[in-house]
């Protein structure tokens, strides 16, 4: 009887682990998150402390204001700069970074980042039609209906000479048409938090509601740089490459560079070395540059000057805000 007992009970007791263990029943197994607990990625506020939440932004330079009393640079031809440390995450100087402005050629980082992204270089480009363009002195390569390009060697010519013809092919060959392209543009910069912006062509000319911000810029560069072959186009100040064109001839094409640094007409501060960067200029634009750069430590950075008055003076504010690094 005894041993009967000890049985039933044995078994009771089994059956009431098993219940315990598997989460039946009514007790409740406590979690192990704790709401005061700093590794939280939650911010948590209570009477006696506050933690620091890790937020989306906790990679990015931020800023909601400018910042331009803490360094001694004369920004006042220009409507917008910027100056971004990106091992830092730190925001050196801000003018009117979150103001809306015409990007000019400036917009074809963006077209850069979206054939990287979607495209192959590998991929032999036919044009399928003849390009032109309304405004006066357009940057082309002269590419016409017919001529035969790897997209890589359309990307050079979109990014070394600033070749507006070229963003149209790679658009089309991309997405089937500029307008479907200038979809896929939108939706991309929309994922890396670029919210300010939008883009209707692929090459920055001029079209009423095609815009963006300094700080758009910033985060769309950022991310593109993170590619070698863009890294790599951006360094080079001169791109010879042969082509067919629709009669099966083998054409010659050059590209330079429309980076002053790069041709020597000016200098960056003897502690930066220029990287590289893409330059913009309209009427409606003004002078645009955006660089990037690093210091002698290897440290990276992004600067942006958006609608300076006049070349040149664009060129020496840029040296004097990265003189500040």
């Amino acid at each position: 009887m005894k041993c009967t007992n000890k049985s039933i009970q044995l078994f009771i007791f089994l059956i009431f682990s098993v219940i315990v263990l598997s989460g039946c029943g009514d007790k409740k197994i406590e979690s192990p998150y704790q709401i005061h607990n700093p590794a939280s990625q939650f911010s948590v506020l209570d009477q006696k402390e506050e933690y620091i939440a890790s937020s989306f932004a906790s990679d990015l330079c931020v800023t909601e204001d400018n910042i331009e009393s803490v360094i001694n640079v004369d920004m006042e031809q220009a409507t917008v700069a910027a100056l971004f440390d990106l091992n830092n995450k730190n925001t050196i100087y801000a003018k009117n970074v979150h103001q809306r402005m015409n990007p000019a050629s400036l917009t074809k980082i963006v077209t850069a980042l979206v054939a990287l992204k979607y495209g192959n270089m590998e991929d032999i480009v036919t044009v399928q039609n003849d390009i032109f363009f309304q405004e006066d002195s357009v940057q082309v390569s002269g590419i016409k209906k017919g001529d035969v390009f790897t997209l890589d060697q359309l990307m050079h010519l979109l990014l070394i000479s600033s070749s507006n013809d070229a963003a149209i092919v790679i658009a089309e060959h991309i997405s089937g048409s500029v307008e479907a392209f200038s979809e896929l543009m939108n939706e991309e910069v929309q994922h890396l938090g670029a919210t300010n912006s939008q883009f209707l062509n692929p090459h920055g000319l001029t079209q009423d509601g095609h815009y963006t911000t300094a700080y758009d810029l910033y985060l769309i560069f950022q991310e593109v740089i993170q590619y070698q072959l863009f890294n790599e186009i951006i360094h080079t100040d001169s791109y010879t490459t042969i082509y067919s064109n629709g009669r099966g001839e083998q054409k010659e094409i050059t590209a330079n560079t429309t980076n002053l640094y790069f041709k020597g007409t000016y200098e960056a501060p003897e502690h930066i070395t220029v990287m590289g960067g893409k330059t913009g200029t309209t009427n409606a634009a003004g002078n645009c540059l955006i660089l990037h750069t690093k210091d002698t430590q290897g440290h990276s950075y992004i600067s942006i000057i958006l609608q300076s008055i006049e070349r040149g003076k664009m060129y020496l504010q840029m040296s004097d805000l990265l003189d500040e690094i």
